[in-house]
Formats: C-alpha cells, sequence, structure tokens
C-alpha cells in the first residue's frame, strides 16, 4: 500500500483490459448476484454522502456475502434493463488510494455509458477502465431484441 498522502503506484489498467476479460469468473459473479442479490445503497438520482454535488445516474450498491481488497462487499452499478452482469469498471480512486472492480448488472448499452461516464468524470480523482464481457454491439442486439419481442 503506497504511503499515505500518495497515489497509487501508476498501473496500465487498459493492458490489463484483455486479460481480466478473458480471466475474470463471469459465471461465478452472476450467480453469486443471483443467490445474494444486491443491496442498493444509493439509489439512482441520490447524492453521495461525503460529496453532496455527486449525484448517482444509476442505482448504485453492493453484492451481499462478499468481500473485495478495500474490506468492503463488491461494488455494483444497476441499469435499467434486464441484461444481467455485463461488464466490469476497474477503478482506480485517487483520493482512497486503491483499486476496486465495480460490476455493471442488467445495464443497458446507455446505463453502461452513463456509469463509465460517471466513474471518468474527474479523472484526477477517479478513473476507470471498463471492460464488457461480451462486445457492445452483442448487448446493443441483445437490448433491441427485447424490445421488439414486447
Amino acid at each position: 500500500m503506497p504511503e499515505r498522502g500518495t497515489r497509487p503506484l501508476p498501473l496500465d489498467l487498459r493492458a490489463l483490459r484483455p486479460l481480466v476479460q478473458d480471466h475474470l469468473r463471469w459465471g461465478a459473479w452472476a450467480r453469486c448476484i443471483r443467490q445474494n442479490g444486491i443491496t442498493v445503497e444509493r439509489p439512482r438520482t441520490t447524492a453521495h454522502p461525503d460529496y453532496p454535488s455527486v449525484i448517482y445516474p444509476l442505482d448504485y450498491g453492493f453484492v451481499p456475502g462478499t468481500l473485495v481488497t478495500d474490506g468492503d462487499p463488491l461494488d455494483v452499478f444497476v441499469g435499467s434493463g434486464t441484461t444481467g452482469l455485463v461488464g466490469a469498471i476497474l477503478t482506480t480512486d485517487h483520493r482512497q488510494r486503491d483499486r476496486e472492480v465495480k460490476l455493471l448488472y442488467d445495464c443497458t448499452p446507455a446505463d453502461v455509458y452513463t456509469a463509465h461516464g460517471f466513474i471518468n468524470y474527474d479523472r484526477s480523482l477517479l478513473e476507470g477502465v471498463l471492460v464488457l464481457r461480451r462486445p457492445m454491439a452483442r448487448l446493443w442486439d441483445a437490448v433491441e431484441g427485447s424490445q421488439a419481442a414486447r
């Protein structure tokens, strides 16, 4: 862990994208979410408790019964679709000096872009790299197909 007041050591998260995409246990995480559910602690349009000017554009919460490197449960953005686990954002938080994975669950393509933009709004504070489970074109096809079936 870096010394207090310093930034995390440089890490090329973009270089990790293919590794994470191919080796993240997508199916296991999807099953974990189905079994444990998601607890939404910050509903869409609510303010961050420590930074009131930061408004969450999507529901944001965690998967109960999980622990990640920061000692907290795994974070999840929950979208407006029925797409299941579609991806993750690998983040570097320069204020907290840590790195995390934030899953994207039930996100439409627009939700994915929204979550990614939210994380990267001010890269001097927080930045992230998007990793999709499948190509974005397949996600668009799945969403458009489900809308056509209605």
